[in-house]
């Protein structure tokens, strides 16, 4: 492992002194900062662009390489409440948006992706794609394919032969990807790159060392089941400081009235459930005193990582299925997830210990400045790409 890294940090600092590459980034939808990969590839092509590369978008609501909406019945409607659109397969399209690339970096499994893979493959040039949907997030909202034995393993299967199987390098945002991964046979060479934050998300400027009223805590991402914010919402009506927190959860989804309406009648205070702009997402952030994050399945989940670079000191659901777990610090950061007493008691430790939210807070943002930047993200994504291009060209 410690080979491995030394290669790896050997790599980038050698690129910089290579030429700059081109790179087609492929993704179904562009433009739109409320969807979490959308929001990430955007964050990669502006510090790819910043450290001298050129960058093509493709799909829908990319600046020039525009793709039109495919619409497909009934699981188009699904995935627009999650603020994602499905993109037409366009040959002519990707000849275009192809044509000089040193490389195509493809981000989903769908048609787009797949036939984006045809084209590049066709035209003789390299392909990476990056790992960014959970088979287990797609069940949560499965419906009634959800009780079927064995669906996500399916999935899993389905992506491989669908797009991970046909590309030798893959990006996953974390240890516990690649393992998942593994565990369902795929053989790819697989880089553990978080996704990273963008440098608007900064530690705040002053860390009160008294509790504050009320009390701010906060939460983002998808409105959906596997998020689970009805157990926040839950552990809040129980908290004995009830009377003096307030919640905003960032985010939209199918479930954004249901938790509205059991915000209304379980907390004392009025809650603000509903999308934000990415914009003023930092901002907000330090407003904030806590960050929960109950979610059950998670690849990675960048919103915790911007919630810490901006100073809040995260608690966070244990759970097979979740990487975010791998962000706390200290154990009061931790809960069993689902348990809402658990998580109660947490909320009411950090309300009583002000001192150690404000020092916690500090820490979190100093780590987290660390180790999830997204400048040092794009070093290791682009010397991913290199690797594949040297590969690519010495016929491996």
């Amino acid at each position: 492992m410690a080979s491995s890294q030394d290669d790896m940090n050997t790599a980038e600092r050698r690129q910089s002194t290579r030429h700059p590459l081109t790179i087609a980034l492929v993704l179904d939808t562009f433009g739109n900062r409320g969807n979490g990969t959308s929001n990430s590839a955007l964050q990669f092509a502006e510090e790819l662009e910043r450290q001298g590369h050129t960058v093509r978008l493709v799909g829908v609501g990319a600046p020039e390489y525009k793709a039109r909406i495919n619409r497909v019945p009934l699981i188009s409607w699904v995935a627009a409440k999650q603020q994602m659109l499905f993109a037409k397969p366009d040959d002519a399209l990707f000849r275009r948006a192809f044509d000089g690339v040193d490389v195509v970096h493809i981000y989903m499994p769908f048609r787009f992706g797949r036939r984006a893979l045809a084209v590049a493959q066709r035209m003789g040039l390299p392909v990476t794609a990056g790992y960014h949907i959970q088979p287990e997030n797609i069940m949560y909202s499965a419906g009634p394919l959800k009780l079927i034995p064995g669906m996500s393993a399916f999935i899993y299967r389905l992506f491989r032969h669908w797009l991970y199987g046909k590309v030798d390098h893959i990006h996953v945002p974390t240890e516990m990807t690649a393992r998942l991964l593994r565990d369902h046979g795929y053989t790819a060479h697989l880089h553990v790159i978080s996704n990273g934050y963008s440098p608007r998300f900064t530690g705040k400027t002053d860390y009160p060392e008294t509790v504050r009223k009320p009390f701010l805590v906060m939460a983002s991402g998808r409105l959906s089941h596997e998020k689970d914010h009805m157990t926040l919402i839950r552990a809040l009506a129980v908290c004995r400081h009830r009377d003096d927190i307030r919640l905003v959860i960032a985010g939209t989804g199918p479930l954004k009235r249901y938790l509205r309406m059991q915000a209304r009648r379980k907390l004392v205070r009025p809650a603000d459930i509903g999308f934000h702009d990415n914009a003023t997402m930092p901002d907000l952030l330090r407003s904030a005193d806590l960050f929960v994050h109950p979610s059950i399945a998670d690849l990675e989940s960048v919103s915790v990582i911007e919630a810490m670079a901006c100073g809040l000191p995260p608690v966070i659901a244990q759970s097979d299925l979740s990487a975010a777990q791998q962000f706390a610090l200290t154990d009061e950061s931790l809960f069993p997830a689902r348990d809402v007493q658990a998580l109660a008691a947490r909320i009411d430790w950090w309300y009583e210990h002000p001192g150690e939210c404000a020092a916690w807070g500090r820490r979190y943002a100093a780590h987290t400045q660390e180790r999830y930047s997204v400048r040092s993200s794009v070093e290791r994504f682009v010397a991913m790409e290199r690797e594949a291009i040297a590969d690519h060209a010495r016929g491996k």
